[in-house]
């Protein structure tokens, strides 16, 4: 399946899903980083009692930092959109988990 776009200054974009693509859901982002790029792991997290968490990583994205910036840009503006048609997102309460691992950059 592909999908065409047409941008303001008439370049045209392509999208196009490769033989590999999968949807996948996660409800947890390690974010590490390095000097030439950022890694975002994604998982899926599991509280198994009340001072137990398992988190399943199942795909690691590296990202230049300049796609990371632009990255941020997007999520922003889309966080915005949302927050404006759904209300607030908070990011206290249950089913919120911040945690750092130590070494390893900042695990949410």
């Amino acid at each position: 399946m592909s999908q065409t776009i047409t941008q303001p200054d008439n370049t045209r974009i392509t999208f196009e899903k490769s033989a590999d693509y999968r949807d996948s859901y996660a409800n947890s982002v390690q974010v590490r980083l390095s000097i030439w790029d950022f890694f975002l792991v994604f998982g899926t997290l599991d509280q198994q009692t009340p001072d137990q968490v398992r988190i399943d990583n199942f795909q690691g994205i590296y990202l230049s930092p300049q796609q990371a910036k632009a990255l941020l840009n997007v999520l922003n503006h889309n966080v915005a959109q949302y927050e404006q048609t759904f209300g607030s997102i908070s990011l206290e309460g249950p089913g919120v988990q911040h945690f750092v691992v130590p070494g390893n950059g900042p695990v949410h």
